[in-house]
């Protein structure tokens, strides 16, 4: 990563977002650029218009915290973002205030255990690079495109290189946009992560929809919200999702999905799909479709609750 580059893309970025009207400055006069002047930020952040300059360029050496947080201020990041602007601040510092954080992207024992031992919930472990590093039998199922066709299961891979993942999140942009936007956050964190970088290369290269969101320096923490997904074998999903990151280790975060409050259909078609996990099958997917349908029919009559509802498909 070109650190003084991306320091100066991300606050150029942050600035162009930034109206005067929404910092009580005068909005007169013809702007050459959109939102804030490089002065304009230095006077409310404080400082001088050539100190602001040299840290926008990331040449300031070691700028001190109060500093970071003034030019945050002024910028009006959110937390997300201000986490962002220390990383790179500090990440080319010559004494950085930060230490990297401690911990290995081993997964601690016990936490397979764990999520083997949920019920009803789909569960995986990914890292800050979105490698699916661990799951449940109903985590893996879920994420069956990835396990079945993708050596190493990585989202973000997944969603630029795949066809398949725009039918199988029905809000593929907000995917998209969230996926780039985490490894963004991630990629100014020390110590530098060279198969992040790697990844990120890669994508860059392969990519005209990843390219265009990287460029734009969002970053974002993905840990609760909803996903609407349309799986091959059991159709529409409707997840809630929350995430925990994992104590003791390096950006390995769990995630848990289960059926949005209220949405059985989506409950049912989780137990249909864990009920296939358990047995795993190796049929094709006509074969699939065809147990798929004979567990809806059998859960159906055992529970007096049909599962069909409209959109709802088996298979392709």
């Amino acid at each position: 990563m070109n650190l003084p580059k991306d320091m100066k893309e991300f606050l150029v970025s942050r600035r162009a977002k930034v109206t005067p009207d929404q910092v009580g400055l005068p909005s007169a006069g013809r702007r050459r650029v959109p939102g804030l002047r490089r002065e304009e930020v230095a006077t409310l952040a404080g400082v001088s218009p050539d100190y602001y300059v040299q840290i926008e360029r990331g040449r300031a050496g070691d700028v001190s915290d109060s500093v970071l947080y003034a030019i945050a201020g002024a910028l009006l990041l959110n937390e997300t973002e201000i986490v962002h602007l220390f990383d790179l601040a500090h990440s080319h510092n010559r004494h950085p205030v930060r230490r990297p954080e401690p911990g290995t992207e081993r997964l601690p024992d016990g936490v397979q255990t764990m999520i083997d031992h949920l019920v009803g919930a789909a569960a995986v472990v990914q890292n800050r690079r979105l490698d699916l590093v661990a799951a449940n039998d109903l985590g893996r199922a879920l994420y069956s495109d990835l396990y079945e066709h993708h050596q190493q299961p990585n989202l973000a891979r997944y969603v630029f290189s795949d066809d398949r993942a725009k039918e199988f999140y029905q809000d593929w942009d907000t995917t998209a946009d969230f996926a780039v936007s985490i490894l963004r956050a991630h990629a100014g964190k020390p110590p530098c992560d060279r198969n992040l970088t790697d990844l990120i290369g890669e994508l860059t290269a392969r990519s005209e929809e990843f390219r265009t969101r990287w460029a734009a320096h969002d970053v974002r923490s993905h840990q609760r919200g909803s996903k609407r997904l349309r799986h091959r074998l059991v159709g529409d999903l409707n997840l809630h999702y929350e995430g925990l990151e994992i104590p003791g280790t390096t950006g390995l975060t769990l995630f848990c999905f289960t059926a949005e409050p209220g949405d059985s259909a989506t409950k049912d078609s989780l137990l249909v799909l864990a009920s296939w996990a358990k047995t795993s099958p190796a049929e094709d997917d006509k074969g699939t479709a065809q147990t798929l349908q004979g567990r809806r029919e059998s859960h159906q009559a055992r529970h007096g609750a049909s599962l069909d509802t409209p959109h709802r498909r088996i298979g392709r």
